[in-house]
């Protein structure tokens, strides 16, 4: 049974400065601040308030981000939402449009996985489509055990850097003659480079280690090697970092014999949607981990893996903790630390301490109970920190 909680909130509440003493080493726990140093982002907000695009897309994609708006609202973030529907259909062409113009518009955006129509040749992904209308060139995903969580593997914490709008996401595919298709791989100097540099900047920011390039350069001499090629190049301005590289598939192998290898992975696009799946899978799975999707003018926030969760839908049990997470990316991209704290610190309580969970991680609550609870926690936490509330 939850606790009864009733406090009303004065409408300064969770907007004065206050000093955090943290739950514990894992303040800010997934480094979900944004590592780019780009001045024009984000956009100013209008009247003191952020406007940010949100793409529900589908399968358990809207109930989660009601969750979202839900949490938000109740730590009382400068934040609007501006709702954006992509639906396969006649009208898709035109959803796809406008939702690229509220994000151009906006800056930033929030999205769930929107659903491809696998049936028809002429159709490009959305979700693709949106990376490569925005420029979006780098996807990073912090992938960190949480402590308690039953998992193939404790402790982990690897940062993947996958290459976002190149290699065979380019959807440059035809049909030479009856039976035979050839699709085209796609990879140059100038985005790898931009990547690289993304990348050995992140890891100098956060003092990451070792950096590893991965690759089939053994196979792919021409792309793959091009790729490795950059990446090395680029290394040589970051001296502190280790660089080295590892073929893709054995890369699998050591991830799910002995992740701890890892620091720092680098790659091209579809290595990265592989590998990203295969390491949130040892550390908890899909429900868990957030991707941040980052270019020179905009960002969009997402679970990392991105999976409809048809077979969830409507069930009111999916795992709202990665959405959450890329709500704190969101919040700490738009330099509202206070409120991405806020919710990062109730999750880790929620989770960790309380052992509060959904079913995917070992617990029994419904999603809207863990939402409860998250927001109870969030009020336990931090109200007596704040002034103008009541009990």
């Amino acid at each position: 049974m939850l606790r009864s909680s009733k406090i009303i909130y004065s409408n300064s509440h969770f907007k004065k400065k206050i000093n955090f003493t943290p739950l514990s080493s894992q303040r800010n726990y997934h480094n979900h601040q944004p590592p780019l140093g780009n001045e024009e982002i984000p956009h100013k907000p209008y009247g003191g308030r952020h406007i940010v695009t949100m793409l529900p897309g589908g399968g358990i994609g809207p109930e989660l981000m009601n969750y979202v708006e839900d949490v938000v609202k109740f730590v009382n973030a400068p934040i609007d939402f501006e709702k954006c529907e992509i639906k396969d259909g006649p009208t898709l062409d035109e959803d796809l449009r406008n939702a690229i113009i509220s994000i151009k518009r906006n800056g930033v955006g929030i999205k769930g996985t929107i659903e491809p129509n696998l049936n028809s040749l002429n159709f490009k992904n959305p979700n693709v489509e949106i990376r490569n209308k925005l420029d979006l060139f780098v996807n990073l995903t912090v992938c960190k055990s949480y402590p308690g969580i039953t998992a193939k593997y404790k402790n982990v914490d690897v940062v993947v850097v996958r290459q976002n709008t190149e290699g065979e996401y380019a959807m440059l595919e035809h049909e030479c003659r009856k039976g035979v298709i050839e699709s085209l791989k796609i990879i140059t100097q100038k985005n790898t480079m931009r990547v690289a540099k993304f990348a050995f900047d992140f890891a100098t920011r956060f003092r990451r280690r070792k950096i590893t390039v991965v690759h089939k350069a053994n196979i792919m001499k021409l792309s793959d090697g091009l790729f490795l090629k950059t990446v090395k190049e680029v290394s040589k301005s970051y001296p502190h970092i280790k660089c080295n590289d590892i073929i893709v598939d054995a890369t699998t192998m050591k991830i799910v014999s002995n992740p701890y290898d890892f620091d720092m992975l680098i790659m091209p696009n579809l290595y990265g949607t592989i590998i990203n799946n295969v390491i949130c899978g040892i550390t908890g799975g899909a429900g868990l981990t957030s991707g941040s999707n980052y270019g020179s003018k905009y960002a969009i926030f997402e679970p990392a893996c991105r999976t409809l969760g048809k077979t969830l839908q409507n069930k009111n049990i999916a795992n709202p903790v990665a959405m959450l997470n890329a709500t704190v990316s969101l919040l700490y991209h738009l330099k509202r630390d206070i409120y991405a704290r806020i919710i990062s610190e109730a999750i880790y309580k929620t989770i960790c301490i309380d052992n509060q969970r959904t079913m995917d991680i070992g617990g029994d609550l419904h999603t809207s109970d863990m939402i409860d609870y998250l927001k109870e926690n969030i009020s336990l936490l931090y109200c007596e920190k704040y002034a103008g509330y009541q009990k």
